[in-house]
């Protein structure tokens, strides 16, 4: 009988609580190690895996299988850089990195070492998802509407680095964006940001946004982005060539704050634990991490003039 394969969980935050819990579902995974630069982050840990404040450290003595990278964006790229030139297969939370520049030096590294890179983009493992996906599979669309709405601040879960734009990478766009963006290539492929409009606050923090975007055979889609808004709204609406509409609720099924996020988790552990053991070629980030931080800095470039407009005004 297959062992299971021995993983280890870097960031103890707001997101690992969804690892770790399908990682002891599922019988493909033993966890055996966690990471935390944090003391208190480790000593309320109230698992019997082992405990390390290095990643290094924890790549050298626990020998993982596979590694869970749930930390900071900002500290994605030298975490995740470290496992690939350890020979480590990696799933790290979305964004792949920071910036696509960064993204490029992962997907390259994990090219060379032949090692599996995986984006964690949660929501195309959602039930409502992949009913949605399976229902248009074949089918000509006409347009696609993506809704990401949130308040952030009760997203948080003590981690205040999301409201830090050098941290975060910007804010909404930067963070909720790319499951957004990903949900567009999900159904369409490959994506061109043809407009974009950003609201930001005092501190620079992106807040709301619009996004179009446009398919390559024409397919117009729009990614309306959300942190200040009452309550929580994550949607997609398909509009089908021949004038049906098609509707994916993603929070629908599941009572409880942020409840839709427990399965969508354990489909990702199911699904990284099958690249790990077939040895899968690294892929461009798999599911088009990299393609995501692309589309996410071209989003900013279109919006860039308006910005720069606007703060003009203010300053007459």
């Amino acid at each position: 009988m297959t062992r299971p394969l021995r993983l280890g969980v870097v960031g103890l935050g707001a997101i690992s609580p969804y690892y770790l819990a399908a990682a002891e579902r599922l019988p493909e995974w033993q966890l055996t190690a966690v990471c935390d630069a944090r003391a208190e982050a480790l000593e309320q840990f109230p698992g019997r895996a082992a405990r390390f404040s290095d990643l290094r450290t924890l790549l050298d003595r626990a020998r993982p299988d596979a590694l869970v990278v749930a930390v900071p964006n900002d500290v994605h790229l030298p975490l995740c850089r470290d496992a690939l030139a350890a020979g480590v297969p990696v799933c790290v939370e979305k964004p792949l990195a920071l910036t696509a520049a960064e993204g490029a030096v992962l997907v390259e590294l994990a090219r060379r070492c032949g090692v599996p890179l995986m984006t964690a983009f949660h929501r195309r493992y959602n039930d409502a998802v992949r009913a949605l996906a399976r229902r248009t599979a074949g089918r000509e669309i006409r347009s696609i509407r993506v809704r990401y709405l949130e308040r952030i601040e009760e997203h948080l879960g003590g981690e205040d680095w999301y409201l830090h734009p050098a941290r975060c990478g910007g804010g909404c766009v930067a963070d909720n964006g790319p499951n957004a963006l990903d949900l567009v290539r999900l159904l369409l492929g490959e994506l061109a940001v043809t407009g974009c409009e950003i609201h930001r606050d005092d501190s620079g923090v992106d807040r709301r946004a619009m996004i179009r975007l446009r398919g390559r055979t024409g397919t117009t889609a729009s990614v309306e982005l959300d942190w200040s808004y009452p309550g929580e709204r994550k949607d997609i609406e398909v509009e089908l060539a021949g004038g049906e509409v098609l509707h994916a609720d993603m929070l629908a099924g599941h009572t409880g704050f942020k409840a839709s996020l427990w399965h969508e988790y354990e489909a990702i552990l199911t699904e990284f634990a099958t690249l790990v053991r077939t040895g899968a070629p690294a892929r461009p980030g798999a599911h088009g991490g990299l393609a995501a931080l692309e589309l996410v800095e071209a989003a900013y470039r279109c919006a860039r003039p308006a910005l720069d407009a606007t703060a003009a005004e203010a300053d007459r």
